[in-house]
C-alpha cells in the first residue's frame, strides 16, 4: 500500500473517530426497543441499560474496528519493533472488547452495527508495500500520531458513558478503555520522541 494511501486510510479512520465522538453526545434515532419480556419482568443488572449505553456500545464497536484496521496496517508495515508491538497489543485488547460489546447488544435485542468496510479499506489492509523511497519511520509516525487522536476520542466517548449510562457492564468497560488507552497515549507520545 503506497504511503499516501495508507495515510489516507489512517486519516479516514481518525476522522470517523471524531465523528463518532460527536455521536456520543446524542441519542440514536432508531435503536431497537428492549424486548417486551425484559420490560414485564424485573431485569437483571446485565439487562438494565439506557440509551447512553446503547449509543456507547454501537459507536465503540465501530471505533474499535477502525483501531483494529489501523493496527493491522502498522503491524504489517511499521519499521519500529515498539510500534509493531503496540499495534499487536491494541488488536489483542480490542478484539475481545468488540465481542463483549456485540454480546451485550445481542442480549438486549439490539442489532450490532455492521463493521464491514467501517473504514472503507478493510480489503486493502496488509496488502502492498511502501515504495522503497519512503522510510518506514513515516508509517510509524503516522500511526502513532493518528492513534493518539483515535485513543483520545475513545477516552472521551467512555467518559460520556460514565457520566450518562446505567448499565454496570458498559460502565466497567468504559473505565477499562479509559485506563488502557490513556496509558497507551502516554506510551505513544514517548515513542514519538524516539523514533
Amino acid at each position: 500500500m503506497p504511503i499516501p494511501h495508507m495515510i489516507g486510510v489512517l486519516a479516514a479512520a481518525a476522522a470517523a473517530g471524531l465523528f463518532l465522538t460527536g455521536c456520543g453526545n446524542t441519542t440514536s434515532s432508531n435503536p431497537a426497543p428492549p424486548p417486551s419480556a425484559a420490560r414485564s419482568a424485573p431485569a437483571s443488572p446485565q439487562q438494565q441499560y439506557n440509551q447512553a449505553d446503547v449509543v456507547f456500545l454501537q459507536n465503540m464497536v465501530l471505533h474499535h474496528t477502525q483501531a483494529m484496521t489501523m493496527s493491522q496496517i502498522a503491524r504489517n508495515q511499521a519499521s519500529a519493533a515498539q510500534v509493531k508491538d503496540l499495534a499487536a497489543r491494541i488488536e489483542a485488547e480490542q478484539s475481545p472488547q468488540i465481542q463483549q460489546m456485540n454480546s451485550l447488544l445481542t442480549e438486549w435485542g439490539i442489532p450490532a452495527p455492521a463493521t464491514t468496510g467501517a473504514t472503507g479499506t478493510t480489503n486493502a489492509v496488509g496488502h502492498g508495500q511502501l515504495p522503497g523511497t519512503v522510510s518506514g519511520a513515516g508509517v510509524d509516525r503516522a500511526f502513532l500520531e493518528m492513534m493518539i487522536v483515535h485513543h483520545q476520542d475513545a477516552v472521551d466517548m467512555s467518559q460520556i458513558e460514565l457520566a450518562q449510562a446505567s448499565n454496570p457492564a458498559t460502565r466497567n468497560l468504559a473505565q477499562q478503555i479509559i485506563s488502557a488507552e490513556q496509558a497507551q497515549i502516554s506510551e505513544m507520545q514517548t515513542l514519538l520522541q524516539v523514533i
